[in-house]
Parts: C-alpha cells; structure tokens; sequence
C-alpha cells in the first residue's frame, strides 16, 4: 500500500503543476514598455541606426520580429556579438528584463531612407513583436555625436 499512496501522491503533485502552468492569466504575458528611444541624425541618406530599450515587466518572454516605419522600406535588426554585425530575424525580450538596442550593440539599421531627417525631427516607428500587440514610438533625432546619460 505505500507504494500506492506514493504513486497517487506523485500523480496528485503532478495534476497540481500541470493546472498551475496551464493558468494562462496575465501574469504569463508580455507587458512591454519602450524608453529612451533616438536616431543619430543620418550622415547620408543611405542609411540610419536607432536606439531603445524595451522592457518586459510580464511573466512571459517575447521577441522584436520586425520594425515599420515611413522613413524606410527596409528596416533591420542587427545584432553585435564582439565587433561583427549581423542582421537577425528576431531579439529576444525576456521576461521581467529588458532588450537594450544601443551603439555598439544591438541595434536598428534603416536603409535607402525616403528622406534624411536632421536634429529636432521625430521619425515615427512600428515595433512589431511575436506575441504582444505593435508598439508605436516617436524617435527623437539627436546629434549625430549624442550619447544617452546611463
């Protein structure tokens, strides 16, 4: 019979475990948030990098998948590991932490720009994510030597 009860009282935990993840409240979602966003101001009309931080005060990750904006058609993520750049399909947002976007990190790149904005536009962007609703942020452009006080 100790066996049994055993066997019942790991089947019984189990069921609990499984129900308690299955909770789907809203508290195992994203809750993202954007700040301190900017563009350099662009030395041509090539190309621009922007800049921000979101973060995930939810109990579930989730990930940049793509940017929109009317300033360009073809927006990318980049990713910086040591001195290489590479554009990647996604970042990641983990849950209760941030994704940093920053020079000489991670980043967004804008290339062939309809227009070169200059100190004191706003360019307006999409973040599009894999689970959680878009996010539209107004980026400030700042000098092209600005660097945000950490």
């Amino acid at each position: 019979m100790n066996r049994r009860t055993a066997l019942t009282a790991a089947l019984a935990l189990t069921a609990g475990l499984t129900l308690a993840g299955c909770g789907g409240g809203d508290d195992e979602a994203p809750e993202l948030e954007v700040s301190g966003a900017y563009m350099p101001q662009p030395i041509t009309q090539d190309m621009a990098g922007a800049f921000l931080v979101v973060k995930n005060t939810g109990g579930a990750a989730d990930k940049l998948t793509s940017v929109t904006s009317d300033l360009s058609k073809d927006i990318t993520i980049h990713k910086t590991v040591g001195s290489k750049m590479e554009e990647v399909p996604s970042l990641n947002v983990p849950a209760g932490g941030e994704l940093t976007l920053a020079r000489g990190g991670n980043h967004l790149m804008f290339m062939g720009l309809k227009n070169k904005p200059t100190e004191g536009d706003t360019v307006t962007i999409e973040l599009h994510f894999a689970s959680a609703d878009p996010i539209k942020v107004d980026v400030p452009v700042k000098s092209v030597s600005y660097a945000p006080k950490k």
